[in-house]
């Protein structure tokens, strides 16, 4: 007697050899799994969405159990896939790897690396430390923008790299630290004149409150941070100029047209040459970490890990 599935397709039979599972499906399984959705994991593939929604209820008929539970906003991943993702990522990425090595053709140029990150980071330090890799055939596609859009681009497979000023959250990406950046409170030296030297070390906020703030938002956000790590008060002021690049912050405050506070990195040569000055410099300066992040499996691309590595290791002198 032949036993049959619900949809009518036939079981085996006793003692029988269940037929392997495609790798087209583990691949489209492991996409969802890491992207967190159909609609991300069909990006990361260049699949449509139906095409991957197909696979994956193939996959989950095949193995006779429920890999993940749709949300309104993408899915949650069962028990069972996350042991499954666990099982086949590894060896899914070596296979990618060698695959990908195996159809390299140097007359072909290989794909684009799409790194993203804050402008200022990736023009001043990232930039100029990947000039080297278009030589060996590196090609690169630049983004810039605020850390959290550019962490979901790359959780739906928009970039390869993102330099995060966050450390990033979820299974979806992985991340490792790439440089500290120090915060310094900064004026020209016709506002440090005016302000007095070491005024700011003896009252306080309070020597800045005739000053202009110049900021890259509204909101304040690396100021409040100074205000609170050094002085331990909260920033209650608005801004005189607004500039959505920190480099434009820079060139107003060199201008003369208030204070602010900026990575040291950004405005080192400025303080070096006298065109700013330091209004403190506190025993615990604020400190944030950047990270680079990325999406599992992603580095197995040999550009890719090039790009990744060559960040790295500039990182250690930034």
């Amino acid at each position: 007697m032949t036993h049959r599935n619900p949809d009518g397709s036939e079981l085996p039979g006793p003692g029988s050899v269940p037929a392997p599972v495609d790798l087209t499906l583990l691949r489209t399984f492991l996409a969802v799994h890491r992207a967190g959705s159909f609609t991300a994991g069909a990006r990361l593939l260049g699949l449509s969405q139906p095409t991957v929604t197909t696979q994956v209820r193939a996959l989950e008929e095949r193995l006779g159990r429920q890999l993940f539970d749709r949300l309104p906003r993408g899915v949650a991943s069962t028990a069972v896939a996350d042991q499954l993702a666990a099982d086949v990522s590894a060896p899914l990425d070596a296979l990618a790897a060698v695959t990908g090595r195996d159809h390299s053709d140097r007359r072909t140029p290989a794909e684009p690396v799409h790194l993203a990150g804050p402008a200022e980071l990736l023009c001043l330090r990232a930039l100029p430390a990947l000039a080297p890799l278009t030589g060996e055939g590196v090609r690169l596609r630049i983004t810039t923008g605020l850390t959290d859009d550019l962490l979901e681009g790359l959780r739906a497979g928009r970039y390869d790299l993102v330099i995060s000023t966050v450390r990033p959250r979820g299974r979806s990406v992985t991340a490792v630290p790439l440089m500290d950046e120090e915060f310094v409170l900064v004026a020209a030296p016709s506002w440090a004149g005016r302000i007095g030297s070491g005024t700011v070390a003896a009252e306080g906020p309070a020597a800045l409150r005739a000053a202009p703030l110049i900021t890259y938002a509204e909101d304040l956000p690396i100021a409040r941070r100074y205000w609170r790590h050094v002085f331990g008060t909260r920033l209650s002021a608005q801004a005189a100029i607004t500039v959505p690049d920190l480099r434009g912050v820079l060139a107003a405050v060199v201008a003369g047209a208030g204070v602010t506070v900026l990575p040291r990195y950004l405005c080192a040569a400025e303080l070096a040459s006298g065109a700013l000055v330091a209004l403190l410099e506190p025993e615990d300066p604020p400190i944030n970490t950047a990270y680079l992040a990325q999406r599992p499996g992603a580095g197995e691309l040999p550009h890719v890990a090039l790009v990744r590595d060559q960040l790295l290791r500039a990182g250690r002198i930034w």
